[in-house]
């Protein structure tokens, strides 16, 4: 990366604070993974220590003034780095670093407080957690600043740029496009998924999906796979150092198959990001958006296609074939894609997955402005569902309680898995226009083509590019929900008549 002495010396600054957001990266990876119901405490502190120091560093008249210093040229990476670094200052020096690290402090003692709750069926347990993570995101609002709404402060961490009605917008287009599709689909009384039940080996399913990611391109060499109790992705900074972690049920194949197939679609973007940019504002993906257009992507686009199956399901039934050994590829493929109105956002077929989020960010955007409060939050979350999917969930467990975004303080990251299934659609048609032999490469289970597009015009920019920009540069138009609409309407009129 060519920078010139005065964002050189930007960069080297800032490299501190770089590597201790990889410390505390970390010990939450630890925290989630292997760590000790009696660490928590001390992890706490430890993480909120972290975070005090990389954000006074952020925050320093030292960083305000090395980025003042130079003039570097338009649309070089040294421009880029400044416009990157100089958004993470401004953010920075409007939060205090006691609110900082109280948030870290608070949303870790909550995390493990949220899978005692989850495994009790007790949202009561969770709600003193809760309220306390949601006045400090209502005060971190207050202090990042909005023009609208305090709920846009909170979103803009995730998705720069995006706002409240943007995305009620997206929401309003993408209910009314799929609307019919959905009530067609719920009056449907047949159940299609009776093959993805039975007993499931966890080792032999954890040496499958791991087979699938090896064929994706994960490079295990950068990159390992653990159990957590919710899947996600995690890099130490930069592409050398991509953790995944996934969970299994003995009983079920889907939720820890498409599980390792989605945080490897996170894991491949981060692993093909410029190293050049390690240590550096431009390091990690643009936007939590394009993040979840990688997942869901390889998740659904990919994986639960026929020709991605014409490969793989041969081999699933020499893995499971008493599972398997009656069941025909084509019946494997309807129930994968089985659509109805469920409990769970993860295991939600791709039709009715949207509805799952519009409940959360309806349900967040009342508690952010005050017009929910947190004891009733359960009560309001079972009313959602009923409204937006026609189901009301059995208990807690299969309700408020089964994301822990809003324990470990992700208030605004919900919308941003419906972006990534917008984006996914644009993103893969794109690449099939350059790439026409895809489909086949897939049923031969080969995908370097389309990996290697995804690298040359997604992963390799790393932050270097605002998120719509990147997405008009790789698919020659803004974001647009029109594509995916049309991928759900062409899917799932095909596989039920519609």
């Amino acid at each position: 990366m060519n920078l010139d002495k005065h964002t050189r010396a930007l960069v080297d600054y800032l490299s501190a604070a770089a590597d201790l957001d990889s410390a505390a990266s970390v010990l939450h990876w630890d925290q989630q993974t292997y760590m000790p119901p009696g660490g928590v405490a001390a992890r706490a502190e430890a993480l909120a220590t972290l975070s005090r120091l990389s954000h006074g560093i952020a925050a320093s008249e030292e960083t305000a003034r090395l980025l003042d210093a130079g003039d570097p040229e338009p649309g070089s990476d040294a421009a880029a780095v400044v416009r990157v670094a100089r958004r993470e200052h401004e953010r920075a020096t409007k939060l205090p670093s006691r609110l900082v690290a109280e948030t870290s402090r608070a949303t870790t003692l909550a995390e493990p407080a949220w899978r005692r709750a989850r495994a009790d069926r007790d949202f009561g347990s969770l709600v003193p957690h809760l309220q306390k993570i949601l006045d400090l995101q209502r005060a971190s609002a207050e202090h990042l600043g909005y023009e609208d709404h305090p709920y846009d402060a909170l979103l803009d961490r995730y998705e720069p740029g995006a706002t409240k009605s943007r995305l009620e917008l997206m929401f309003d287009e993408l209910k009314r496009g799929t609307a019919d599709m959905v009530r067609a689909v719920s009056a449907a009384a047949d159940d299609r998924t009776a093959p993805l039940r039975g007993a499931f080996d966890e080792v032999r399913q954890e040496t499958f999906g791991k087979s699938i990611a090896s064929a994706f391109g994960y490079d295990w060499g950068r990159g390992r796979q653990d159990r957590a109790p919710h899947p996600f992705c995690i890099n130490f900074g930069g592409p050398g150092d991509v953790r995944i972690t996934t969970r299994f049920d003995p009983d079920r194949l889907s939720p820890a198959l498409f599980a390792t197939l989605h945080e490897a679609g996170h894991a491949l973007y981060e692993q093909g990001v410029d190293p050049a940019y390690n240590r550096t504002p431009l390091a990690g993906g643009v936007s939590l958006g394009i993040h979840e257009s990688q997942s869901r992507l390889w998740e659904n686009v990919v994986g639960r296609s026929r020709p991605f199956w014409a490969h793989f399901y041969p081999r699933l039934q020499d893995a499971f074939p008493d599972a398997f050994g009656g069941t025909s590829a084509e019946d494997f493929y309807r129930a994968i894609n089985a659509a109805s109105p469920s409990e769970i956002r993860v295991e939600a077929d791709e039709l009715t997955y949207n509805l799952h989020v519009v409940v959360r960010f309806e349900l967040e955007v009342a508690l952010v402005e005050g017009s929910l409060a947190v004891p009733d939050l359960s009560d309001a979350w079972n009313a959602k569902m009923e409204e937006h999917l026609g189901i009301s969930p059995r208990d807690d467990a299969r309700g408020v309680l089964q994301d822990d975004h809003w324990a470990i303080g992700f208030f605004g990251y919900f919308p941003t898995y419906t972006l990534g299934n917008v984006l996914s659609v644009q993103l893969f048609e794109a690449a099939l226009k350059g790439n026409p032999e895809i489909p086949a490469d897939m049923e031969r289970g080969e995908f370097g083509a389309l990996l290697a597009w995804l690298r040359e015009s997604v992963h390799r920019h790393g932050k270097k590019h605002d998120p719509e920009a990147l997405i008009e540069n790789a698919t020659g138009r803004p974001p647009d929900t029109a594509p995916y609409l049309r991928y759900l309407e062409d899917k799932f009129s095909e596989l039920y008549d519609l």
